[in-house]
């Protein structure tokens, strides 16, 4: 049987291929399999998308509740892409395991695919991310054990979910302060002409309510996450259907948040409306609301709705303008302007593969909590690899290289008597780097942009005369471990600012991925990695060593181990200035 689709081969499809499977299979995968029937479709004969996210809530929920061994309920369901629709008669496959435990939240992995029973061919339709918590019991509050993982690819999620969480838990605060930023930028954007074909907004508005029944409800008589987003989406697809009188496909849905509980009994409000619409595609926003009897009415969830309509080719249609209500409308409208560019930025930066993006991608506050999870993302991804080759050892200070997909890769390692803690917080001020790192010249802070991602303009020595050194605008990204089984990292990667242009004095070099590594032994002895992608730029002052022809690595990381030794007792290390 064969994977098809346009991402089949990614790291995140492999997410659920096992390595040695018949030997060992995760126990917290969970696997469902569904004959898409007429019942579960739409009238164009596809499988609807609230169905579908019905089967994936439950999937992920049985998972999460084989982990926790007790009742669970679903906090948030990450954006989704949906890559393709699914047509009746196919069978879906999903298949959802636990990457990570934290204290009373989890993070669940969900590969959904379809199969095509008569081609024996199967292709990814979406993966998700959706985070669980414990229900509390008689007892108290549930702590839920760790995740051990077993295989290459298991470590791979389980360091991913660290940083994932922590892009949720400031997702909320970012995207209002990147709204408020790029709405001011955009203010005039509903001032230009206005066209006599625009759809008035107000059209579209849809308002519905459902009365929760025993059916609707979970094993934990609460109503059914599943059940709820599918009823989002219904009002959301009435919605855009009403701007374009056509069928709409459901393309992507931003982050599912749970702001409360709702039961049997409740009497659920949703409301929709297309905020804007572009040249193939609109937003429509949609909420959640829950009362009974004469209570108020309590926020549930919302979220925001992306929608093509395709024409006979599956291309793309052309779809009317819409013209926005007066103040809130205009809002809506303008804020959906800027997370369509928040979209694209979050697309382009995340999920396209390495070998097919720029090395250098522009920085600006819009994009920055992205960049820096594709930062920390790539080195923690370079860390679980686990097939490198030792080329050249010298004084227990290790080279090793590993070429894979044509490209080239290498990691030195060693071991210092310094704190962990300590050694982090003096290579993480990359200004200090050239008091032991001969190819630093020059490092001054450009931005910082926040406590852990800074942004440094580097200049190094030429490498052979008659040439010019080169010069590299980094951004650094550093993280503290959340647990026992994280290191510490700082991670490197080029990024291009406008008021930083390449100059005439330096070459303008890149770094795709690098950055540190380390690991805690014991309260002093650290292990320290040092990882890198090698690119053109950096290539010319690592050949050599890969080459087996000097050992400078070995110069370099003796100095830096000397570097932390002199400096372990500074006091400045561990202060905020010091960083």
């Amino acid at each position: 049987m064969t994977l098809e689709g346009k991402d089949a081969d990614t790291e995140l499809d492999s997410l659920f291929i096992q390595e040695s499977e018949e030997e060992y299979r995760n126990p917290t995968e969970v696997k469902m399999s569904q004959i898409v029937l007429p019942c579960h479709a739409n009238h164009c004969g596809e499988l609807s998308a609230g169905q579908l996210l019905k089967w994936m809530d439950s999937t992920a929920c049985l998972s999460a509740e084989r982990h926790a061994g007790c009742s669970c309920i679903t906090a948030c369901v990450d954006d989704i892409h949906f890559e393709h629709t699914i047509d009746v008669g196919k069978v879906v496959n999903i298949i959802a395991k636990v990457n990570r435990a934290f204290i009373s939240s989890m993070e669940v992995g969900i590969l959904v695919t379809c199969e095509d029973l008569y081609t024996d061919r199967q292709w990814k339709v979406c993966h998700a991310f959706a985070t669980f918590v414990t229900r509390r019991t008689e007892a108290g509050k549930v702590q839920l054990k760790q995740v051990i993982p077993r295989t290459q690819m298991e470590q791979m999620e389980y360091s991913l979910a660290a940083e994932r969480r922590r892009m949720r838990l400031i997702h909320a605060e970012i995207i209002t302060d990147l709204l408020s930023s790029s709405t001011a930028q955009l203010g005039t954007s509903c001032r230009r002409k206005q066209h006599q074909d625009a759809v008035p907004a107000e059209k579209t508005r849809v308002e519905s309510v459902e009365l929760v029944l025993p059916p609707h409800a979970n094993h934990q008589v609460s109503t059914f996450g599943g059940q709820i987003m599918a009823w989002m989406e219904n009002v959301a697809t009435i919605a855009a259907s009403r701007l374009c009188n056509a069928h709409p496909t459901l393309r992507t849905i931003d982050m599912f948040h749970f702001r409360g509980p709702s039961h049997i009994g409740d009497r659920l409000v949703l409301k929709a409306i297309v905020n804007n619409s572009f040249k193939h595609s609109m937003e429509v926003g949609v909420c959640a609301e829950a009362y009974q009897g004469g209570e108020p009415l309590r926020h549930i969830n919302s979220a925001f709705m992306t929608f093509e309509v395709l024409d006979g080719d599956r291309k793309p249609c052309t779809l009317p303008r819409i013209r926005p209500a007066p103040v809130d409308g205009k809002r809506r409208y303008q804020e959906a302007i800027a997370r369509k560019k928040i979209r694209l930025d979050r697309k382009y930066i995340m999920s396209c593969k390495q070998t097919e993006v720029p090395l250098s991608v522009p920085w600006d506050p819009s994009n920055q909590m992205y960049l820096s999870y594709n930062n920390v993302s790539a080195l923690k991804l370079m860390d679980t690899r686990n097939n490198w080759v030792l080329t050249s050892e010298k004084n227990k200070v290790r080279l090793y290289t590993l070429e894979e997909n044509h490209m080239l890769f290498f990691k030195v390692e060693m071991h210092v008597s310094v704190p962990a803690e300590q050694t982090f917080h003096l290579l993480s001020d990359l200004r200090r780097r050239k008091e032991w790192d001969r190819h630093y010249e020059e490092c001054e802070v450009i931005n910082q942009a926040d406590e852990d991602d800074t942004l440094y303009r580097v200049a190094t020595p030429s490498v052979s005369k008659g040439s010019r050194g080169q010069d590299f605008i980094l951004l650094a990204s550093r993280r503290k471990p959340c647990d026992a089984r994280d290191p510490y990292l700082i991670a490197l990667r080029s990024v291009t600012l406008p008021t930083h242009p390449p100059t005439k004095d330096y070459t303008r070099g890149e770094v795709l991925c690098a950055g540190f590594s380390i690991w805690e032994e014991s309260s002093f002895l650290t292990k320290i990695t040092y990882y890198n992608q090698a690119t053109p730029g950096v290539l010319p002052y690592i050949s050599t060593d890969i080459a087996g022809l000097s050992s400078s690595f070995y110069s370099a990381f003796s100095a830096c181990s000397h570097f932390l030794e002199a400096n372990k007792d500074s006091l400045a290390a561990l202060q905020p200035s010091a960083l």
